[in-house]
Formats: C-alpha cells, sequence, structure tokens
C-alpha cells in the first residue's frame, strides 16, 4: 500500500519498529537498517527487546515522534499501537486506524497484555477520525459492541511469478504436487495442531510442509515440533521468505489453513493468488475470501478435516489453477484498495 501511494504522489514515512525479529533469528545477524526503500521515508524508533512490553514502549515513542512530522494524516495499524494513540489526538493530529483483527482473541496474549490490547481498540473507537477494518465480522463487531461505523477495506494480492520446485527440492527433496502446504505463524489460533492430527491418520506418500516460525510462543512451538517428529512424512522449514517462499506456494498440491482466529489471512490470498487449490476452517474472515473457490471444512474438527484431505488428495473436489487465480486477482485488486483509502485520508 504505501510504495503505491507514493507513486500516486504522496509522502509516506512508516515507522519501524527496532528489535529482534520474533520469527527468524537469522534475520538479525545480517540486517542493515534501512532509511529508504521505493520513496518511502523508514524512521526506525527503539524499544526493549522484552516480550509484553516491546510493543507498548514502541508506540508510545512512536507516538510522540510522529507530533514532529507535520503529517496530514497518522495511519495506526493493529489494536495494540492504538492505547497510544490519545497522544496525537491532544494535538488534534488526524488519526486512521486499520483494525486487522480483534488482537485480544488470540491465546498468546494474557493478563495485562490482553487489558491493553483492548484497551487499545477502546481508544481507537473513541478517539480515531476513521477506522478501516478487514473482515465484514470484524466491522459488525464494531457496529453491535460499540455502536461505531467503520470501513471495510480488504487486503489485496499482486498476481505472483510462479517457479519451478529448485530450493526446496534441494533442501528438502519436494517436488512438483507431492505435499500440504500450512504457511503461517506458529501460534495456536492457526490450529496447526487440528492439521497435524488429521494427516497422522491419513495414507499418503504426499508430505506435510509446515512453513513459518513462532509468535511469542515457544512452548506452543515446542508441542508443535514434539508433534511432526512422530511422522517422517511432516517437514518443518522454519520461517521462509524470497524465492523459497515463492517455490513453495508455486508448487504445492494444497494449502491449508485450519485457524480458529483470523483477521484477514494475507497466506491465504497469496496461496489463492498461486492458483492453488485451498482447504480453510468455516470461520467468516476465511469463508470471506475464499467464495466458491476451496473446500472448507468445520472449525477445530479433525474428523472433517481429515475427510476433507482425503476429498482432496481423491480430486472428489478439484478447481482449476486458472479458475482460482483469476476470482482472487479480480475480487483483491491493490489499485481499487488504494482508491478507497485514499478516500479516507481526503
Amino acid at each position: 500500500m504505501a510504495t503505491r501511494l507514493v507513486q500516486h504522489g504522496h509522502q509516506v514515512d512508516v515507522y519501524n519498529r527496532m528489535g529482534k525479529n520474533v520469527q527468524d533469528k537469522k534475520v538479525d545477524s545480517n540486517k542493515k537498517k534501512i532509511k529508504n526503500y521505493k520513496g518511502i521515508k523508514i524512521i526506525t524508533i527503539p524499544t526493549i527487546n522484552k516480550k509484553g512490553i516491546d510493543a507498548l514502549i514502541y508506540s508510545f515513542f512512536a507516538s510522540i515522534r510522529v507530533l514532529f512530522g507535520k503529517y496530514d494524516v497518522i495511519h495506526y495499524h493493529a489494536e495494540g499501537s492504538c492505547a497510544m494513540l490519545w497522544i496525537p489526538h491532544l494535538f488534534r493530529k488526524r488519526i486512521i486506524v486499520t483494525i486487522h483483527g480483534l488482537d485480544w482473541q488470540r491465546s498468546k496474549w494474557g493478563g495485562f497484555a490482553t487489558k491493553y490490547i483492548k484497551f487499545g481498540e477502546k481508544l481507537a473507537v473513541k478517539y480515531a477520525d476513521e477506522i478501516i477494518v478487514l473482515s465484514k465480522g470484524v466491522q459488525k463487531y464494531f457496529r453491535e459492541t460499540y455502536n461505531r461505523d467503520t470501513h471495510f477495506i480488504p487486503n489485496g494480492v499482486n498476481k505472483p511469478t510462479l517457479r519451478e520446485p529448485k530450493i526446496i527440492k534441494e533442501k528438502y527433496g519436494l517436488d512438483e504436487n507431492n505435499y500440504i502446504l500450512f504457511l503461517a505463524r506458529i501460534v495456536p489460533e492457526k490450529g496447526l495442531h487440528y492439521l497435524i492430527d488429521a494427516f497422522k491418520q491419513i495414507n499418503t506418500e504426499k508430505k506435510l510442509i509446515i512453513a513459518g516460525g513462532a509468535s511469542h510462543t515457544n512452548d506452543y512451538l515446542e508441542k508443535i515440533k514434539k508433534m511432526a517428529s512422530e511422522d517422517d512424512r511432516i517437514i518443518m522449514t522454519g520461517f521462509v521468505q524470497g524465492e523459497e517462499l515463492e517455490e513453495l506456494y508455486s508448487n504445492c498440491y494444497l494449502y491449508c489453513l485450519p485457524s480458529d482466529i483470523e483477521g484477514m489471512p494475507l497466506s491465504l490470498l497469496e496461496a489463492m493468488s498461486y492458483g492453488r487449490n485451498c482447504l480453510v476452517s468455516n470461520i467468516e474472515e476465511n469463508t470471506q475470501i475464499v467464495g466458491d473457490y476451496a473446500t472448507i471444512f468445520e472449525k477445530g474438527n479433525i474428523d472433517d478435516l481429515k475427510e476433507k484431505i482425503e476429498e482432496s488428495l481423491n480430486k472428489k473436489k478439484y478447481i482449476s489453477f486458472e479458475s482460482i487465480q483469476k476470482y482472487i486477482l479480480n475480487k483483491y485488486q491493490w489499485n481499487d484498495i488504494i482508491k478507497e483509502t485514499e478516500k479516507l485520508y481526503y
């Protein structure tokens, strides 16, 4: 979104939280401080690398720093950051908030963190000039809970470059269509434990690839590693990006997202943009995206998940690459999303 706003003639500053990459520790060893990216000015704000307070400290200092920026609009992302938007509001700054999901529902948070995120949500309702939501379900929640109108503006997706299996063949022995892919953060609400339980019961030579890093959920990650170690068809890649990520999307037989909670899952949008058949839980945030172009199972129901995987493996429901890609690229075009966002800014 930011790069397209620059192309439309806007000056865009992006505030970046300094600290360790929670999903991929290797990134930190060769990380360079970037101050400009495709015309975007990047302002890095220091914080303390401690779970639970790093985001709090960052958003406080970032909210002070924006006061000196002479911005027409300040755009906050996610509920936790919104706990500090009272600062620019005091100085009569125009504020837009994007709620990516109801973050206080996520199981990795508890106690103070959950209350703090809910506090941020309430401040967004009270002080933001406009609120953007990524799903109709969250839009309904804000209307019913706070009688607050919001704007539904979803994420977009680009048409990707399809890649042959080179890196993934060398590293993991993967070929086109010989694996099922789970690609997301390894956190409880993504439902990965359901997928592993279901997969273990299926007689198939296809592998299950688990790609992603943990996010403040090391206990859950250890649980998943133990479950995965009990089946040699399951491979955990850790956090992936770049060409390796593109190869994983390009060549998977089936992409599976068995989530209990979502905001608007970018990984699902991306998998569909590659024309992949997808299997998702029946939560509204998933079904809203896929329409009739994916297979759906009952959330948390391992038996139903197993049955739907087997149906996909037997091609009882198989959707063509062309129809999936055409559907998703037409429905979630970045250019349309930028126009809607610009209207809100003006």
